[in-house]
């Protein structure tokens, strides 16, 4: 007797946990919808005069300045093709005095700290805004005497730089080819499998739920 009662605690407790699971994975179904719809809406808007007071994520700006070479960072990433090198993150002195830390692209290992990569004479540039950057625990400390990064880090990065920034970075706009470095092709395709977790989650717990039922019946 107490033996049954201790195996059908533990077959409920499963079940609800399933079912919990699922219900998680709708719930970010959701959330996964809304931020397709969020950078969707801010791709195909047309682009504004960047400014401190009208920007949110996934905004497309165009921007006024000219950059300082001297003080970028170089933040070690993976392009498209999975190869190491690092994304080259260069402050940009807005007209206004203000500053923003603009990504202009991916470049190979051994193009770190080149001059060659520096070439980019324009004063106006066009980009998309990013806010939120999550920081992942598993990744290495910054080097910042080495000036390798593995997470944006604001604080550390004004600490690098000298300068201040709001908690912006602008990646430039990725449509330009042949650029070096390579801009990062900004889209709203983002994986989206939440609702098959949903019903596999789902589905577990019906399956033991069947099972508990039947075995409950032939005893």
């Amino acid at each position: 007797m107490k033996n049954s009662f201790i195996f059908n605690i533990f077959v409920f407790f499963f079940i609800t946990l399933f079912i919990s699971l699922g219900t998680w994975q709708i719930v970010r179904l959701d959330w996964k919808k809304n931020l397709i719809r969020e950078i969707e809406d801010g791709l195909n808007a047309k682009p504004i005069l960047y400014s401190y007071g009208t920007i949110k994520d996934y905004q497309r700006v165009i921007l006024e300045g000219n950059f300082e070479y001297s003080k970028q960072i170089y933040l070690y990433s993976l392009n498209e093709k999975s190869e190491p090198g690092f994304d080259v993150l260069t402050p940009f002195i807005l007209k206004d005095g203000n500053n923003i830390l603009i990504n202009r692209g991916w470049i190979k290992k051994d193009l770190k700290n080149k001059d060659s990569i520096n070439n980019f004479k324009d004063t106006q540039v066009m980009g998309v805004v990013r806010e939120k950057f999550r920081k992942n625990i598993f990744k290495p400390k910054n080097e910042l005497n080495n000036n390798i990064w593995f997470t944006i880090n604001f604080d550390e990065i004004e600490k690098y730089t000298g300068k201040k920034f709001n908690k912006f970075v602008v990646f430039l706009d990725g449509k330009d080819t042949g650029l070096v470095p390579s801009p990062r092709n900004i889209t709203s395709d983002l994986p989206n499998n939440h609702l098959k977790y949903a019903l596999t989650w789902y589905a577990i717990a019906i399956s033991i739920l069947l099972y508990f039922l039947y075995f409950k019946k032939k005893s």
